[in-house]
């Protein structure tokens, strides 16, 4: 029987595989010739995601060895980066120098200390001539009532509750204070910033000076921020500026009986054996604006706080770094009022370039490079109003 597995000495399977083969051939160049098959084929490239990554992966090793080199040119950038913000804050300590007189002087007019002259009292507002007119009118038919009026008016010792006042008027401040924080600080008579001297690590000291009261002995409360600006070694490209790192704050000598950051409760308790209930009494914290001087520490020990821990450093952070940028040196514009406005309208004029949605603020990455501020520092994002640590 004749053997039909070859034909003219080819493999029969040869063959076959080659007819397949044509046939395939045929068929994919029927398929590209059809419009809508490439339209499809298109798109799906399009919808193929191009990052930067991937296409860092596609370059010859000779480019990714020069894009290496620009690396390392980055890193020493930002050392030198991290120089120029210690020279600003070298800067920023020659001119709080020139402030404190000011501020000083502004101490003595709120504790009544001393009376401002009437050219120091002179004040025009934008609406003068206005109500200069309203007033020469309102004066001929009132004068004789307001001269009455003046000799029965009270003049109080300098401008009561100033500090008070203004915590009650910044949000961020009023939700610290609670109702028995409140006769606490009426006492409080000025806030001032202190920066670390020449050659010591980058801090400031924020001082809070109490008149004597029924509730402690301080004369002065203090809260010390600590800072770092160097890049990370580990992450030298995240370097934005300087960022605060941790803080400490002091011990409170209350008086008996007025430590407000701790309350006394009762509590039953069964003896196992005996089944005998007594109550006793223990104490435990409580909700103060003066637990501010008790700072939460952050973890030098290479530990992760967890995520309330950091949201509550976070925030600690950022209402000191307020403190020190906008409260301390404006003071009187937060007691009337006038800088809130102007904070509610920057926030105002940044949110319509922002979607809520792409908002994020993360505790851990970042520093003072998040909004404006209005000192000297604004020009160099030096202290900016949403301040970070890093553990």
């Amino acid at each position: 029987m004749a053997d039909n597995s070859f034909s003219d000495g080819v493999p029969s399977d040869s063959v076959e595989a080659a007819k397949n083969a044509s046939n395939t051939e045929k068929l994919t160049d029927q398929v590209m010739q059809n419009p809508r098959v490439l339209a499809a084929l298109q798109e799906r490239l399009d919808n193929v995601p191009h990052t930067p990554s991937s296409y860092i992966e596609t370059l010859p090793k000779a480019v990714k060895r020069r894009i290496n080199a620009l690396k390392q040119l980055q890193v020493r950038c930002a050392h030198i980066e991290a120089k120029f913000y210690e020279e600003v804050h070298d800067l920023e300590r020659k001119y709080a120098a020139l402030y404190q007189p000011l501020f000083d002087k502004r101490r003595e007019f709120i504790t009544g200390d001393v009376e401002p002259t009437d050219a120091e009292s002179e004040w025009h507002s934008e609406n003068e001539e206005e109500e200069k007119l309203a007033g020469d009118v309102k004066n001929k038919v009132v004068i004789t009532e307001k001269e009455a009026a003046a000799a029965d008016e009270p003049n109080p010792k300098g401008i009561p509750e100033f500090w008070f006042t203004i915590f009650r008027n910044v949000d961020m401040l009023s939700e610290l204070v609670q109702e028995y924080d409140e006769p606490i600080l009426k006492h409080l008579q000025d806030i001032k910033v202190k920066f670390s001297d020449p050659g010591q690590p980058m801090s400031f000291v924020l001082e809070f000076h109490f008149e004597p009261n029924d509730y402690f002995t301080n004369a002065v409360l203090t809260k010390t921020y600590k800072m770092k600006s160097e890049p990370d070694k580990a992450d030298p490209f995240s370097f934005e500026g300087p960022e605060i790192v941790d803080c400490d704050g002091c011990t409170i000598d209350w008086k008996k009986g007025r430590n407000v950051t701790v309350k006394t409760i009762k509590k039953k308790q069964k003896h196992k054996g005996r089944g005998t209930v007594r109550t006793i009494t223990k104490q435990v914290p409580n909700e103060s604006f003066f637990n501010f001087f008790s700072p939460l520490k952050a973890s030098g020990d290479g530990e992760s706080l967890d995520e309330d821990s950091e949201f509550t450093l976070a925030s600690d952070f950022e209402i000191g770094h307020f403190f020190r940028e906008r409260i301390v040196p404006r003071a009187v514009l937060y007691f009337t009022g006038e800088a809130i406005e102007d904070d509610d309208n920057e926030l105002e004029g940044d949110e319509e370039g922002e979607d809520e949605d792409d908002v994020e603020i993360n505790p851990k990455v970042g520093n003072f490079g998040a909004t404006q501020t209005s000192s000297l520092c604004c020009t160099v994002r030096f202290f900016k109003m949403f301040p970070t640590f890093r553990q």
